[in-house]
């Protein structure tokens, strides 16, 4: 591992020149008692032990590695900062902290956050002083909570059935960026295939100038345009592309793009990718397209919630690619800005989804938990070419008569297509649907026979059967597919957990999962799968591959079965 661990720049679509990368050794303590603030800690310049951000503590890669829950935790370095830093602004970003996040600098409160997969920022500038500062962050954790939205963590002392090792406080890349007074806070684009354009709206800090887009496909410059900013903080501009390289499945053709706003300079990339439904089909660029996706949970055996290092993100795509799957499922957490980058360049689709479990949806409160984090997300994510749709749910089963439940459907799913309406959007992935752009099921009947029957009837042109909910009404008329299956267990020299027994030997596997597999793909209804899963994770052991990502079975032959073509795609 390299002296700063995660040295690369977290969000390679806004990455500016002038930043500095916070990883590495902090000072650290477990805060049991939640007494740290009462006895001043934030004052500290030292703490008794030390951690390697941003690998969580419970990680064997943070030299913690605690296991046992931890109610908060503090961390503390200095950070240097020269006169010529503070003529501008300085921001203070993290990727991620679990839960809610005080931020105090040479002993003064600079900002709060709450929500542990979202990143934030905060304009440190006020605060700081020319030469050394004191930096220490304070992140309180209550996993068992029902207001906190969880994922996959275990709310007991060990992982068990499909829960897993924790993560508390920061787990993601904690970086400085140094801007002028006037910069570009947000940028959203709307790639037009059709008209060969790119919009762009941008919002702006500080003053007025003129934003100037610039773009790029393999260093020829295809396009530009200007607008002066006056009098508001947010303008639109439109680029008429002299090429047109579309973004497609497989092929992640990026266009590199320059944002200036007076002396800020911003360095950016999109993909011109359109997605839109028609009856059961799924258009990308307006072809159907089969999704074959498989359930990523985004776990490392020594970094728990965090990739050891870049090259370990590039991997997880790799090796779903080499056995046939086109995309993933990033399952109950929000992965990192590096995961999805690389997904754009490789052209490996993904839903867009969040850690919903752990909150109460029958409980009005959790509203304000939940929906901010999940609309910063939209906010960051907006622009990934790799993200076709949106999922705020999953597996949400409350009483079906809920109303709470079902109106917390309906303000995200609301929000949602409000903020993106590029994409389609499922309310709740293999739970009770109430508002949604596309209905589906997760099936984990492990008899092919019985499997088939479900979809037999909507082949035809009927309903689909959801043997998971049975009592989950159908909707007629809209994209459906089968968004879990499989989770078939083998580890024969182990104990281990699954949703099944396992099968009696490889080649009962190879069966079945052929038979399941080519039944959903054979449909002209079905849009797409999604295979549990990748890799093994913890006691779960249901992966092709092991936790430590090395095959266990004949990549040829998931390769061989996954790309078959599909009826529905042309």
């Amino acid at each position: 591992m390299t002296a700063i661990p995660r040295p690369e720049h977290p969000i390679p679509q806004m990455e500016r020149a002038n930043w500095q990368n916070l990883n590495g050794e902090w000072n650290f303590a477990i805060d049991h008692g939640k007494s740290g603030v009462d006895r001043k800690w934030y004052e500290k310049t030292e703490f008794d032990q030390k951690i390697i951000v941003p690998f969580c503590p419970e990680s064997e890669l943070s030299g913690i590695e605690y296991k046992d829950f931890m109610a908060a935790v503090w961390y503390q370095r200095f950070i240097d900062i020269t006169k010529e830093q503070l003529e501008g602004c300085v921001r203070l970003h993290f990727g991620a902290v679990d839960y809610e996040c005080h931020v105090y600098i040479n002993g003064k409160e600079a900002g709060v956050h709450k929500g542990g997969y979202s990143s934030f920022v905060f304009d440190i500038t006020e605060y700081l002083t020319e030469g050394k500062n004191n930096l220490v962050v304070y992140a309180i954790d209550d996993t068992r909570s029902p207001l906190q939205p969880s994922g996959k963590h275990s709310g007991l002392y060990d992982s068990y059935g499909i829960v897993y090792t924790r993560s508390t406080g920061i787990w993601q890349t904690v970086w400085l960026e140094f801007v002028p007074k006037a910069y570009i806070k947000t940028v959203r684009y709307f790639p037009d295939i059709d008209n060969q354009t790119l919009t762009i709206e941008a919002k702006f800090v500080g003053g007025t100038g003129t934003f100037t887009a610039k773009a790029f496909y393999e260093g020829r410059v295809c396009g530009s345009a200007c607008v002066n900013v006056i009098s508001a903080d947010s303008a639109c501009v439109t680029i008429a592309l002299s090429e047109l390289h579309l973004w497609e499945v497989g092929a992640g053709r990026l266009y590199d793009l320059e944002l200036t706003f007076g002396e800020d300079k911003v360095k950016s990339y999109f993909g011109m990718r359109t997605i839109r439904i028609e009856g059961y089909k799924y258009l990308i660029n307006n072809r159907s397209v089969f999704q074959r996706l498989v359930l990523d949970q985004g776990y490392y055996p020594d970094g728990v919630y965090t990739a050891p290092t870049d090259a370990d993100l590039i991997n997880d795509i790799k090796i779903s690619q080499t056995v046939g799957f086109n995309g993933a499922r990033p399952h109950q957490k929000i992965f990192e800005s590096r995961f999805l980058y690389h997904c754009d360049r490789l052209g490996y689709i993904v839903w867009g989804e969040r850690a919903d479990w752990g909150c109460d949806v029958t409980n009005d409160a959790t509203l304000k938990y939940a929906l901010p984090e999940w609309m910063e997300t939209l906010e960051r994510d907006f622009n990934h070419p790799a993200i076709i749709g949106w999922c705020p749910f999953n597996e949400c089963r409350p009483d079906p008569h809920s109303t709470k439940a079902a109106d917390q459907f309906k303000i995200f799913y609301s929000l949602t297509k409000q903020y993106d309406p590029t994409r389609p959007c499922e309310d709740n992935s293999g739970g009770y649907h109430v508002v949604t752009d596309v209905w589906d099921t997760h099936d984990y009947t492990h008899d092919a026979k019985i499997f088939a029957t479900y979809f037999e009837d909507f082949a035809k042109g009927g309903p689909m059967i959801n043997s998971f909910l049975p009592d989950d009404p159908w909707m007629p008329n809209i994209p459906a597919f089968v968004s879990e299956y499989g989770g078939v267990t083998w580890n024969p020299e182990t104990d281990t957990w699954g949703f099944n027994d396992g099968p009696q030997n490889v080649k009962d596997f190879y069966d079945f999962y052929r038979e399941v597999t080519w039944c959903m793909m054979d449909n002209p209804n079905i849009f797409g799968f999604c295979y549990t899963q990748l890799y093994d994770l913890e006691q779960e052991n249901n992966g092709l591959y092991t936790y430590d990502r090395k095959p266990k079975f004949d990549v040829k032959f998931f390769h061989d079965v996954n790309t078959r073509k599909a009826a529905i795609e042309e």
